[in-house]
């Protein structure tokens, strides 16, 4: 199943024209691609001609390795910014709430006045409206109830997929010869091809063929010989013919 976005045949076409007239491309990674962060960008470097498995070369961006990609691992739509959990903290009413503030009642008269018959009762004075208590107010748990939100920190969001630059653990190195003893090599990491079949000096596989077990050296030998024996045979017929085309110009003076 192809990635939503991902990149369909005229776009392909669009971005081999554009990279082979030289104008940077950049492209994104889609949830198809493994090995690199979903939404991360590259710069294309070369599109092949054959349209068949990784064959779209990117370089992501922050890294100096290549790698090669199919259509279904790349888009051109660039990817929505991920909001921060603080932007989207609702805001929190730190005001404390009113405290009123109620006169203290006045201290009613002792009973000696009533103990003294011989003085006139004194009056009683009447309570201040002012002194009487006001209504009880709620306790100031305003400021209580409310979390100190602001100095928490918001959660960590979970780490999704691999770091930049992370690659699977599994490589494959390719060692491939043919028959005129011609020698190359690629790597293999996970699905990706992030070296392509690049031509190695048969004295370099010799030598490192001595490191390897028995049985690959034996193998490597065998073919090194046969390839040795095929060049020592087409030296005699290239000698041969030439010895022919100087006697043919010998006789021509």
């Amino acid at each position: 199943m192809t990635a939503a976005g991902a990149l369909m045949e005229q776009d392909v076409a669009a971005v081999r024209e554009e990279t082979a007239a030289g104008r940077q491309v950049t492209v994104w990674f889609t949830a198809d691609a493994v090995g690199v962060p979903v939404g991360g960008s590259a710069k294309v470097l070369a599109v092949g001609d054959v349209e068949e498995g990784d064959f779209i070369q990117v370089r992501p961006v922050g890294s100096k390795d290549t790698m090669y990609c199919s259509p279904g691992e790349l888009t051109r739509s660039r990817p929505p910014r991920r909001r921060s959990a603080r932007a989207t903290e609702p805001a929190t009413d730190h005001t404390p709430a009113p405290v009123s503030s109620a006169a203290p009642a006045r201290r009613p008269p002792t009973a000696r006045a009533a103990e003294r018959p011989d003085r006139p009762a004194a009056a009683k004075p009447v309570p201040d409206a002012a002194a009487k208590p006001g209504p009880k107010t709620a306790p100031d748990t305003a400021t209580k109830a409310v979390p100190d939100t602001a100095t928490k920190a918001a959660p960590s969001e979970p780490k999704s997929g691999p770091r930049r630059g992370e690659r699977p653990g599994e490589i494959a190195v390719t060692l491939a010869a043919t028959p005129d003893g011609e020698w190359s090599v690629e790597v293999l990491v996970g699905r990706k091809r992030v070296v392509t079949r690049t031509p190695v000096p048969a004295a370099d596989v010799a030598t490192a063929a001595r490191s390897l077990p028995a049985p690959v050296v034996e193998v490597i030998e065998s073919s090194l010989e046969s390839a040795r024996r095929r060049q020592r045979e087409r030296v005699e017929q290239l000698r041969a013919e030439l010895d022919a085309a100087q006697r043919m110009l010998d006789q021509l003076v």
